[in-house]
């Protein structure tokens, strides 16, 4: 009996054992299944994040970019290649809804450069990017636009029928066959809270996780913010060369445009012309309606310009009622008939209260008038001064340049007085100024002429800066053309601003450079200076007798308190009243050795105080409104 317990014991022991071991073996059965079932989440976590971290470097990618100014263009084909590179997505485009005169049409503005667009621009023949693409209020585009919201769709053959109702059934067909996309991602794009295209991902496959669908969400604002701030530079840029009132070009873009014109007519020798329009009548129009409607005249103008301009063409807006357009590849001839075509049209538009308006218009043409388009410049500007001259509301093609220039008599002149040694300069001065206005004419321009008088010039003010005699002439010229003086005033003022304070240099230099008050001897003798100027130095040069009488009375004042002379009013030459205001001007904002240089602001009010009684009146506001303009 004894035998049979023990025996039992040991079935016992060993059962539990067996158990034990069961148990352990369950155990490790359960331990080594949840590392198998840890191991695969850790492996789907890992390449979430890998995706996600592939999703932010993209993200960053756009942000730089934005970031670094670049243009929209490669922003936007950065951004399609992007996506479709790094995480995985067979095709991307970015496709704008536009609006014409034809309706509404679609545009694709970027698209990744992959397998898939090749093959299918293949079998189309004409790329995406170069078709005008139909907008169907039935397709995809315009629902996901209409609910602001991502939609997938598989139908890819019927979203391309839809963009493209051209392409035959056959080649549609063709496409969706053996293509790996399976369905298209549509994302709306929105842009200062208004609707701007489409950003579309052709994927593998046709669901759609939340996860990639919050990404595309948020890939979709980076792409609208990147257009948003495109669209911002370019306004800022349009801004900086577009005039406020009009819309057109303004002065600074129109010289710029011109040194590329001149340049491109000179490599391939082809003629450009220039029109010249001025408004008339311009000031009786704000005297007698208000400047509202002198703005509405000046905006009718440009409405013309825009209508009537080819794309090649470009119309700006100089300043004032100032216009120019230039023509690429135009003669004289076909010059003539556009300025008269813009002639009649602006005739032709009828304005509220002010009823009709007209234009002066002049015409000059680069290579045919002239091959210095400082010349062709100045022609076009003759002409349509002469077009003012004779009655306003004509065309006038300009004249060529006569045989002896302004420029020419300026040179001579210099010459004759460095040549005669009639001022007090040192002889190798003196022959370094001759030199300059020497260079053969192909090289020599205006600018020579001009540094010859601003290096005159420092010789008895030391504190002149290089470049204001040039700045002087040019808004004499321009006050002149607002009298309409003739052609021969206006060259002999351009003359006289470069020759009026020449008799400064008779002058002892610690006299005119005396830093303390001057007594009323040392003023006395300062005064003589135009008399010096016009009887000394010039009086013997036969070529510009007509320009000492400018010179001898540039510091008559209106009210008769000036001198040599103490004339008054009418009897002052109009062009000696405009050397005089010019000068003050400059005088006031340029430093002198006893006080700082003032702000054109400043200048002009004390300008504006001696209106009627060192001025003209009417001289006066036209300098004003002239030097606002280009200030």
């Amino acid at each position: 009996m004894k035998f049979f317990r023990n025996l039992k014991d040991i079935y016992r022991k060993v059962s539990e054992v067996e158990n034990s071991i069961y148990t352990g073996k369950q155990d490790y059965l359960e331990i080594y299944e949840r590392n198998l079932q840890l191991e695969k989440e850790i492996e789907e976590r890992t390449k979430e994040l890998n995706i996600a971290n592939k999703r932010m470097l993209t993200l960053q990618h756009i942000w730089d970019m934005m970031n670094a100014s670049r243009p929209l263009q490669s922003v936007l084909e950065t951004i399609v290649n992007s996506i479709q590179g790094e995480l995985g997505y067979l095709h991307c485009n970015i496709i704008k809804k536009c609006e014409d005169e034809n309706g509404i049409y679609l545009t694709v503005l970027a698209q990744s450069d992959d397998v898939s667009i090749k093959r299918v621009e293949k079998l189309i023949k004409i790329p995406f990017q170069a078709r005008r693409l139909a907008y169907n209020p039935k397709s995809v585009y315009a629902k996901s636009a209409e609910l602001k919201e991502i939609i997938q769709t598989s139908e890819i053959g019927q979203t391309l029928k839809f963009i493209a109702p051209d392409i035959d059934d056959e080649i549609i067909e063709e496409i969706v066959q053996n293509n790996p996309s399976k369905s298209i991602i549509n994302v709306p794009l929105y842009t200062r809270n208004s609707h701007y295209g489409w950003f579309n991902v052709f994927s593998s496959r046709e669901d759609l996780t939340t996860g990639e669908t919050d990404f595309l969400t948020i890939f979709a604002q980076q792409i609208e913010m990147a257009i948003t701030i495109a669209g911002l530079f370019e306004e800022v840029k349009a801004q900086a060369v577009t005039d406020g009132l009009t819309g057109l070009y303004n002065r600074r873009y129109f010289e710029e445009y011109l040194k590329k014109e001149v340049k491109r007519a000179l490599r391939q020798q082809q003629a450009f012309s220039i029109i010249g329009l001025d408004l008339d009548h311009l000031k009786q129009i704000n005297d007698q309606y208000g400047h509202a409607y002198g703005d509405l005249a000046i905006k009718t103008v440009a409405e013309v310009l825009k209508k009537n301009a080819r794309s090649i063409d470009t119309a700006a807006r100089m300043g004032g009622e100032e216009f120019n357009v230039i023509l690429p590849g135009v003669d004289s001839q076909g010059a003539m008939i556009a300025a008269e075509r813009i002639r009649k049209a602006l005739e032709a538009e009828k304005l509220d209260t002010i009823d009709h308006v007209t234009a002066s218009i002049g015409v000059a043409t680069f290579l045919e008038h002239s091959d210095s388009i400082e010349d062709v410049l100045e022609l076009t500007d003759q002409a349509m001064y002469q077009s003012k001259r004779n009655g306003r509301n004509q065309v006038t093609l300009a004249k060529p340049i006569t045989e002896t220039s302004w420029q020419e008599i300026a040179i001579n002149t210099f010459i004759d007085i460095l040549s005669k040694h009639n001022i007090p300069i040192k002889n190798e001065i003196a022959q370094e100024l001759k030199t300059k206005l020497q260079q053969p004419k192909d090289d020599a321009s205006k600018d020579a002429l001009f540094t010859v008088a601003d290096m005159m010039t420092q010789i008895y003010n030391p504190l002149h800066h290089t470049g204001v005699i040039k700045s002087k002439v040019l808004l004499a010229v321009s006050l002149a053309k607002r009298f309409d003086l003739p052609k021969e005033d206006i060259d002999n003022l351009r003359i006289a601003m470069l020759l009026y304070d020449i008799g400064n240099l008779m002058i002892p230099q610690e006299l005119l450079q005396k830093a303390t008050p001057l007594t009323e001897d040392e003023k006395e003798q300062i005064k003589k200076h135009p008399i010096i100027a016009a009887r000394e130095i010039l009086k013997p040069i036969s070529d510009i007798q007509d320009v000492i009488p400018i010179i001898e009375h540039h510091h008559e004042n209106w009210d008769g308190t000036g001198y040599p002379a103490h004339i008054a009013k009418e009897q002052i030459p109009m062009t000696s009243q405009i050397v005089l205001i010019v000068d003050a001007y400059y005088a006031l904002i340029e430093p002198r050795t006893y006080r700082a240089e003032l702000t054109p602001k400043q200048a002009l009010e004390i300008i504006k105080k001696d209106s009627g009684k060192k001025w003209n009146t009417a001289l006066v506001q036209e300098f004003v409104t002239l030097v606002d303009i280009d200030t």
